[in-house]
């Protein structure tokens, strides 16, 4: 799953590298690595990044064959950001469908891994908000550094922030623009695995596997019903809930599941 950057229709006459790189792994091809490729602009997303993720996401939600996606970025960090060398000139990476990067506003329905080595600042602590997991090497520094340059965050940052960690700490974030540790997050809760430098990539890639076993259909109707009650659930009654896990329940997957749980024997999934 490997591209040619001399096929990318988006790409500007002066970019020689394809700016986001995707593998479908051949130990686990369910999973895909995608790698935020711009690292002499420390992975800063700029349009053409914004389409290539926008694209990206949208082939992932509609391979049947991929069940979970692990995002990085080359170099020496996942992201610092907006490009905002292009936004000075007029790039500004929101996409109306997707918003910042295009899938801040709008994640795919599949379950997303951020995988951060070194630094995610500002939109890039945004977009590792928006994976549904994280899992990022002891010594990275995540930040919204935002309002040290007269800005807001404004990726969904401030909305996911206090929701996925205390009050008060996500003030310290938002209010100081200092960074803060990978070390520091793990302790609350924002960070699901800490590894060592070099490390996060496999960690996620792991991780990865440990969902992609698991029955499609069952993962992503329990991300679907997470996100929608991550702010209290107050836009999700029980009807609604009972009515999402139906779908799931009188699958042929959960059919699949209890027999070969009866059988002691690995289920063979169909997403069905």
């Amino acid at each position: 799953m490997s591209h040619d950057p001399n096929q990318d229709p988006d790409r500007a006459p002066h970019q020689t590298e394809w700016p986001l790189l995707l593998d479908r792994l051949p130990d686990d091809p369910r999973v895909v690595l995608m790698t935020l490729n711009r690292p002499a602009a420390r992975n800063a997303v700029d349009m053409s990044l914004a389409r290539a993720l926008f694209q990206a996401f949208a082939d992932f939600d509609a391979d049947p064959d991929l069940r979970v996606a692990v995002l990085t970025g080359a170099g020496k960090g996942f992201s610092a950001g907006m490009d905002l060398k292009a936004f000075a000139s007029g790039d500004l990476p929101f996409l109306e469908d997707g918003g910042f990067a295009g899938f801040t506003r709008r994640p795919p329905r599949k379950p997303v891994i951020a995988a951060i080595e070194g630094f995610a600042l500002a939109g890039g602590m945004e977009m590792a908000l928006a994976c549904d997991l994280v899992v990022a090497a002891d010594n990275a520094q995540l930040g919204l550094p935002e309002v040290r340059r007269g800005l807001v965050a404004a990726a969904g940052g401030l909305l996911r922030l206090p929701h996925r960690i205390p009050w008060h700490v996500a003030a310290e974030v938002a209010l100081t623009g200092q960074p803060m540790s990978a070390a520091r997050l793990h302790e609350v809760g924002l960070v699901n695995r800490l590894t060592p430098p070099g490390g996060a990539v496999e960690a996620a890639i792991a991780l990865a596997g440990s969902i992609a076993d698991n029955a499609p259909l069952a993962i992503e109707m329990s991300k679907t019903i997470l996100i929608r009650a991550a702010d209290g659930g107050a836009d999700l009654t029980w009807d609604e809930h009972e009515a999402l896990t139906r779908s799931v329940l009188e699958s042929h997957d959960a059919r699949e599941g209890s027999l070969a749980f009866a059988e002691r024997r690995p289920p063979r999934w169909t997403g069905r």
